[in-house]
């Protein structure tokens, strides 16, 4: 069982706190807290876009499985081999030195680095290959099914994880990321695990998170809940603003576009907002899509001939 700091981090590392994260003191490395501590305030540096502030946590001299997935996620492309070695390290028999939470962070940290190399039938099988497989293997897995279209097999591989354990909080943000994403399958509220998990999450004054209050605010968006939805996200970005980081706020100014977009309010509000996401992240998936609609209409218009006015001819 975890400690109750290690509990703590990881409940931070779930639910997207991790300025909060990153600002946790590193137990002595004496402590049984030492080792889950760099790892996920390592982790919690990764999702901030910033590698070398996670390599610079962790010794360089470690032999620990567990650090050397997260520093081999940390380099990149050049990372992967070392992930592959790592899968095979973990598991081949006589491994019994390496706990179970060790095993689960090389099988989650490689399946990531395959994922963000293209290599999506290599992530599947990391995981499916992970033994047997922990919290956070079988919510990862689950929401790699669900980004290929596949709701029904990615609840199919999160129900059995519930099953055995209800409680757990990765488990429970990615059934309502299930949620968020079927919507009202099922259910007589539209989107309700994803809305109870959030309210629930934000209720909790341990925790200031804007990837709740997104997450949250997109589920009232579709709920057509404008002005509460609204609420949501301008909290989210005064939290980002607050803690100086930039990391999440495209996906504030997505879903403040949507929300201004289909509210009553000034149609000019929209534009502003569509304007600062465009300009600031051209990469963002609802940029590059309308962008390239948009292009696809102008090259569609450009080649399209008015015909001529019909004339009638005279009796």
């Amino acid at each position: 069982m975890d400690s109750s700091h290690v509990y703590y981090i990881k409940q931070q590392f779930t639910l997207g706190a991790f300025p909060a994260l990153i600002a946790i003191p590193v137990p002595e490395p004496s402590s049984p807290d030492y080792t889950p501590t760099i790892v996920y305030k390592a982790r919690a540096y990764l999702a901030l876009n910033d590698p070398a502030s996670a390599l610079a946590l962790i010794p360089s001299d470690t032999e620990n499985v567990a650090l050397r997935a997260v520093a081999a996620l940390a380099n990149g492309d050049e990372g992967l081999e070392t992930l592959r070695d790592l899968c095979i390290e973990t598991e081949a028999e006589g491994e019994e030195d390496i706990e179970e939470w060790e095993k689960e962070m090389v099988a989650v940290s490689a399946a990531t680095a395959f994922i963000r190399a293209g290599e999506i039938e290599e992530a599947l099988e990391t995981l499916r290959d992970a033994g047997k497989a922990g919290n956070e293997t079988s919510a990862v897995l689950s929401q790699i099914y669900l980004s290929l279209s596949r709701p029904t097999t990615a609840q199919k591989t999160l129900t059995s994880a519930l099953r055995v354990n209800p409680d757990a909080l990765v488990l429970q943000l990615a059934e309502a990321a299930i949620s968020l994403a079927t919507g009202a399958q099922g259910t007589s509220e539209p989107y309700s695990a994803a809305i109870s998990f959030y309210t629930e999450q934000l209720a909790n004054p341990s925790v200031s998170s804007a990837a709740l209050l997104v997450g949250r605010g997109v589920v009232r968006i579709l709920r057509g809940e404008l002005a509460a939805a609204r609420s949501d996200l301008e909290e989210a970005e005064s939290i980002l603003s607050r803690g100086q980081t930039d990391r999440g706020m495209d996906e504030v100014l997505a879903a403040m576009t949507v929300a201004a977009g289909l509210g009553a309010g000034k149609r000019g509000e929209a534009e502003q907002l569509w304007s600062r996401l465009s300009s600031q992240y051209p990469s963002h998936p609802m940029v590059t899509d309308l962008s390239a609609k948009a292009e696809l209409f102008d090259s569609s218009a450009a080649k399209f001939e008015v015909p001529q006015r019909a004339v009638a001819a005279a009796s």
